[in-house]
Order: structure tokens, then sequence, then C-alpha cells
């Protein structure tokens, strides 16, 4: 299915206080919670029903699942026991061990924990069989209301569970989790950092062992003393080596939690420890200091380690600084925006594209530190349509003096300043950078080009920078119509031109919708450099429209001149942007034909005419493209008027009222 763009131009970082209701009913947790009461029945969630289809979608359970509330399976159930800890974290039957250990990393920082599991619920007084947890999603909060209804088998749960028996905070937060990406089986396989950011709205850091600094410790102290979530994991050669048990107890490819880091004094010597967990709660590290591990092990064995900051402060540093954050969300739509990275220069300058201004350097620096955060939106949740998690990353560039979308000649001749330092198959891509003061242009990309996708790209600056969608605005700039020539005037050329109408038109001397219909038709089949099917009756309308200044339906003759001048300035326009001469238009090259003929438009407004007009092969044949501009030419004139005429009429964007009366 298409991804359309929405919401153009940056946003602001919403306060965590306030977080959307999603529930399909429109009404809050508290609104449901006390509707049951009312009625004296238990909730029951028709948005994630107690049915397979909340649990798989490519496979059926391999045992008969029954869908049971904690008070059917114990006597006395209790939301939280004593507190939530990491030790209330047991893996079931899922392959979501990266959900379990950010888990157990939210556990460790009491303020993120409360956020994500509000306190206002419990099986006591005012239970209704309804419970609410709270995830962050591309910039903003959700609240996501689950019934209490778990799978089970002999009463027992089949999925993750507490140590404590009587303890379920754990398993309703993971059946809220999976309702929120769509199925239990969509939690299959990811990384932890994934799961952290959601628990947080953070900002994710990787380090590689093998590239690690020599401060590493240092780095890691830092970041769980200011409440950062950290996993860590050892890659896999192979699929055949994912779970394979190392001599040391250590399970490859699966997501640990670290979850302390210390020092003691051991035969006189300062000893680095570090304690990592299993969400399995079983398989232990069974080398030297057993349930703690020395730091020089952590390193030999562990490949990667994964920190979500809680604000993007750098852990080399001591200072706590103060982020601006703004939020740009948009999409990659095949045949209009979605061109690949740089190494397909044809379609790469057909991508969003931001402009950055960096105005202030940092404290006594001469740079302006900044970090760029670039998220594909919802791709677990489209596992059960057959999406994967694309490839992502971005490049940063130099802006020339110019406030315009940047076409391909510009990525021809110019390098990037900067960019992600690696294109990966990740849910988001971040990096650190520093650069003078100045104005850049960001481009977000997938590496290959047609791929389509949702996106939320997130910039953080110490200081202000100023942010601005380059591909948001609207710019119609059409020339007058020209005044006709006086018939005692007129050239050789115009008074053949004058005895063709004569012929075409009849006796009346006017041009109808059917007669101008039979004369496109003739006329276009004949050109041979330009694929064309047929222009309809209404297409006839539509010209007639565009062009009837005396409001009659027809076109006497000075109009139909000016028409035909105008389709002979559309064809060759075509036929410009024919680059490979096939007879057709890739859409691609659509942005760069449209600002010739006048329209310089929103990728919003763009993707639509695509999806409208292009064949599947992202192609527009002539009559499409002729269809096109009418349309568009129409729609624009019909603004300048009433805008106007009607001073108030301006508050209705030209991209709103074009995209309303092409019925597109």
């Amino acid at each position: 299915m298409p991804y359309l763009y929405r919401a153009p131009g940056p946003q602001a970082h919403p306060v965590p206080k306030d977080a959307r209701t999603t529930h399909s009913s429109g009404q809050s947790f508290e609104q449901l919670r006390q509707e049951c009461l009312q009625r004296g029945t238990l909730f029951e969630d028709a948005d994630f029903p107690a049915s397979n289809s909340s649990l798989f979608y490519s496979e059926r359970p391999q045992v008969p699942f029954v869908w049971k509330r904690p008070g059917e399976i114990v006597k006395n159930p209790e939301f939280i026991l004593g507190g939530a800890t990491r030790t209330d974290i047991c893996q079931g039957e899922l392959g979501d061990c990266w959900l379990l250990a950010a888990i157990a990393s939210l556990t460790l920082n009491q303020k993120a924990l409360a956020r994500v599991i509000p306190q206002d619920q419990s099986f006591g007084p005012g239970y209704a069989g309804i419970f609410h947890f709270q995830f962050w999603q591309h910039s903003e909060w959700l609240d996501v209301v689950i019934d209490d209804r778990l799978p089970t088998f002999r009463d027992r749960l089949v999925f993750l569970h507490s140590a404590d028996h009587n303890e379920f905070w754990s398993a309703l937060l993971e059946k809220a989790y999976a309702k929120l990406n769509g199925s239990y089986e969509a939690l299959k396989g990811g990384s932890a950092i994934e799961a952290m950011e959601d628990f947080t709205g953070g900002v994710a850091e990787t380090f590689q062992m093998k590239e690690a600094p020599e401060n590493f410790y240092e780095i890691l102290e830092k970041a769980l003393k200011r409440g950062s979530l950290l996993g860590c994991f050892i890659d896999t050669g192979s699929a055949a080596e994912s779970e394979a048990r190392t001599p040391f107890g250590l399970i490859k490819g699966h997501a640990y939690s670290v979850t302390g880091i210390d020092q003691v004094n051991f035969r006189g010597q300062r000893i680095e420890l570090i304690r990592v967990r299993n969400p399995w709660g079983q398989v232990e590290w069974n080398g030297s200091w057993s349930d703690r591990m020395a730091f020089k092990d952590f390193k030999a064995h562990f490949d990667k380690v994964e920190i979500c900051n809680l604000t993007p402060d750098a852990l080399e540093e001591d200072a706590v600084h103060k982020w601006e954050v703004t939020v740009h969300q948009g999409s990659w739509v095949r045949g209009s925006t979605a061109g690949g990275c740089r190494n397909f220069l044809d379609t790469f300058w057909t991508n969003p594209q931001i402009k950055l201004s960096l105005t202030e350097t940092d404290e006594g620096q001469e740079e302006c530190s900044f970090l760029v955060a670039l998220m594909q939106k919802d791709r677990r949740k489209l596992k059960r349509f057959g999406a994967n998690v694309l490839t992502i990353g971005y490049a940063i560039y130099e802006c020339p003096d110019k406030d315009e979308h940047l076409n391909k000649d510009f990525f021809r001749y110019h390098a990037s300043r900067a960019r992600s330092k690696t294109f990966i198959n990740l849910r988001e891509v971040s990096d650190r950078f520093k650069l003078p003061p100045g104005e850049y242009i960001l481009i977000p990309s997938t590496f290959e080009p047609h791929q389509e996708a949702d996106f939320c790209l997130r910039i953080f600056s110490e200081k202000k920078a100023i942010t601005r969608d380059m591909d948001g605005n609207v710019d119609i700039d059409l020339p007058e119509p020209p005044k006709p020539t006086p018939p005692d005037q007129e050239t050789e050329e115009e008074l053949r031109f004058r005895a063709l109408f004569e012929q075409v038109a009849g006796e009346d001397m006017e041009v109808t919708a059917e007669e101008l219909e039979y004369v496109l038709n003739a006329v276009l089949r004949k050109k041979k450099d330009i694929k064309f099917k047929k222009l309809s009756l209404i297409s006839c309308k539509n010209i007639i429209s565009l062009m009837d200044t005396s409001g009659n339906g027809k076109l006497e003759f000075d109009e139909f001149k000016v028409f035909w001048d105008k389709l002979k300035q559309w064809i060759n326009l075509f036929l410009r942007f024919d680059a490979d001469k096939s007879g057709t238009m890739s859409t691609y090259e659509l942005r760069t034909a449209l600002k010739a003929a006048g329209f310089q438009l929103s990728s919003h407004l763009l993707q639509l005419i695509v999806l409208r007009y292009a064949d599947e092969e992202l192609q527009m044949d002539f009559d499409d493209f002729l269809n096109c501009l009418v349309r568009l030419e129409n729609a624009s004139r019909v603004f300048q008027a009433l805008s106007t005429k009607n001073k108030e009429f301006i508050h209705l964007a030209i991209n709103e009222f074009i995209h309303l009366t092409m019925n597109i």
C-alpha cells in the first residue's frame, strides 16, 4: 500500500505528560473503565480480541491456547508485587528476548517505568478487567488500552510472565506492546534499542566492542547513572548460530540487558565488574565472578552495546546540556519521493529535502553540535503484509543560495558535507555531527530507490537550529493568456490555423467538447514521438472549462488558438523530459516538468498526482500528462480568482484547494 506524505514542516517535540488516546471508541482508559463499572461488566477489547488473529498472522498455535483473566489463573492476582523489578521478567514461548531485555532495563529507571506503567490500576478496588500502558511512537506518546485476557495453556501463561505467578504487570505490558504492533507474532525478533526508545522517547547510540573508546567503562557507568537503558548481544555468523550456547554459558544472537556496573578491591587490585541479565532467567555466564562478569571478559565475549539515552548528551562529556529538538514527518513514495541513495543519481534528488540552518556555535567552539535520528515507521506492524525493515540513511549537503528543492545537477557536481556512518536495515539510524554555522540540506533516503515507507526525522541541537521542509511549498507562476491578434494583422500561419478552426467548428464558429475530442485525438494520434491513448470527453470538457472566457461551454476562435499554443508548449515540455525517448515520462521527472510549466508543488500533492496518473511502471503517457496540467491550471486559476475577490478565502492554502478541486 502507498505511504502518503503527511504534516509537512517541523513539529514541536511533545511534552511526555500528553498521551494520545488510541482506542477506536475514542474513549480514554478512565472513561472505558467507568463505563464497565457502571454496567457491572469486565472490559473486552474489540480492537485486540481474544482470538488467534491477535496471536499470529502466518501460523496457527501448535497447542490450543485458552484466553484467561488473571483471576481465572490464580486466586489472588496482583498487578505489581513488591515493586516492578528485573527479576519479574521471564521469557515465554515467543522469540521476543529483545523486548524483555528492554523491560529489564526499564525497571532500573523508576521515573521512566512510571511513565510506561501508569499507577492508577490494579486488581483491587476499581478493577474492571481493563489496563493501560503508554508508549512513545514517532515523536508522540500513545495510551494503549487492553483487557486482561491472556493466552494460557494448562492454566499457565504462554508468553512473558513473572517469576511470581501471582504478578501480572509484565505479561500485560507485553500484551499492550503486541497490540501496538498488531499481534504477538509481530514481536518475534528485534533489537532491544527499539523497545527502549518506545519506552522513553530517547535517542539510540550503538557501540561496536571492537571499536569502543578507551574510556568505555566510564561511558557505560555514566549512562547508567543518567538513567539510560542499556542492552548488549553477541553477533551470529549464520542463522544456524542463533541461540547457540558458548562454552561460557552465553547465548549468541540473544538480547541481554546491562543492569549494573561497579568496581571492587580484589587482592590489592581494583577490578571493574558489569552485570548483564539473560531474559530467559536461566543459562548464565559461568566464567569468573559468576553472576557478575569482569569488564575485560564483557568486552571479549560481547560484540555490541546499545544505549538509549534519555537526552542526546554525549556520554564522553560531563556537562549536561539543554537540547533543542525539531521533528519532521515524511514519506518515501514510489514514483515521486522514493529516490534511493546517492548511488542512484537520476532519482536521488527527488527524495524529501529538509533545510537546516545552524546559526549559533557551541559555547567556546567554532562549530555547531547536532544529532540526526532517522526512523522508519511501523515496519513491525506491517510485517503481516510482507514488509521488512528497509536499509536507510541520510546525507547532508551545504545549501546553495537557493530556496527551492535542489535538482539533479546539484548532486552531480557537489559532494556531501556529512552523512550517516552507514546505510543499514535498522528501525533508526542516528549520528552526531559538528559543522560550521551555515545552511545545509539534509536528505533522508532508503538505500534502494522505489522503496516505500513513512519516516520520522528528529534533529537535536545544542543551540537553536532552524529547519524547514523544502517540499512543503506550493508556488504557481502561470503567465497571463496572450491577447488575440486582430484578424487584419494575422500572419500566414495564423490564417491557416483560422481555416482549420472553421473546418472543425462548422457554421456556428464555436468548438464543442465533442468536436474538441475528435480533433485532439486525430492530431495527437499522428505524433509518433509520444505515447497517447485517448482523450475522453470529460477531459475535453475540462479543457473548455479552462479556456472558456465567455461561459457558454464552447471555444471561440481566440480561445481555441490560445489553447492550441498552450498544447504545443506542453507537447514540447513532455518531449523535453522524456529522457529515454520512449514516448512516456518517468514520474521522477514530473516535479521538474511541472515546475517548467509554472507549478512548484508540495511533495504531498506530487505523491497524489503520481498515484492518480502514473502506471505500474511509474510512467505517464501524454494524455495523462495533459489531463494533469489542465486540471492543475484550472484549480490554480479558480483559486486566484476567488482569493482576489474574497480576501478571507486566502486562509485556505493553495495546495489544499488544488487537492480538493482536482479530486485527488
